[in-house]
């Protein structure tokens, strides 16, 4: 993934755990993208606008999770709750506005929220060892990506994102939220 990720500010001075997570979060919206670009690229069709927000949001959800267990014990359970908080929010905001000016009006950020929720308690359910995702936790992944293109005549998805996707995504938002937080990636 050739995608040049932002991690340093223009102005000077402390940041906040809030200002951080705005980082972290316009990040993995880059990071999503430049995902479903790669699989076009590679062959895989998206469709319309509203199953590519629903890849996205796939992908998005997964990696909130990986930035999670990521700063997972190296932040204190209130910055901890305080990032993962402020990066829902700003990326609902984010979908919310980009759906809005692609999709037309609409209410994107309840929906992306009730996602980001539900596979929040599902992901907990995976192992994510040695700032690895297990191969169930990325498995998930390649399963929900499947299920959101499946109007779509492309084959084989669950092994483009588990085998090629996942894995790319990952080493890029873990390397963004070290930058970004200042936390141990490896």
């Amino acid at each position: 993934m050739a995608l040049h990720l932002k991690t340093k500010w223009r102005n000077r001075g402390p940041k906040t755990i809030e200002d951080r997570a705005t980082v972290v979060a316009s990040n993995i919206w880059r990071i999503a993208q430049d995902t479903c670009r790669h699989m076009e690229i590679e062959g895989y069709k998206l469709g319309s606008d509203t199953q590519v927000a629903g890849v996205m949001t796939e992908l998005m959800s997964f990696l909130v999770q990986i930035a999670d267990r990521v700063v997972y014990g190296q932040l204190s359970e209130d910055d901890r709750s305080r990032f993962v908080h402020a990066l829902a929010k700003n990326l609902a905001r984010i979908t919310s506005n980009n759906l809005a000016e692609f999709v037309g009006p609409g209410k994107y950020i309840h929906a992306f929220i009730d996602t980001l929720n539900a596979r929040s308690k599902d992901y907990a359910e995976f192992e994510f060892n040695d700032m690895q995702p297990s191969y169930t936790f990325v498995r998930y992944l390649g399963e929900k990506v499947s299920l959101a293109m499946q109007a779509t005549d492309s084959k084989w998805v669950l092994e483009q994102v588990v085998d090629v996707e996942a894995p790319a995504a990952i080493k890029a938002v873990k390397k963004m939220v070290g930058a970004a937080l200042g936390v141990k990636v490896s």
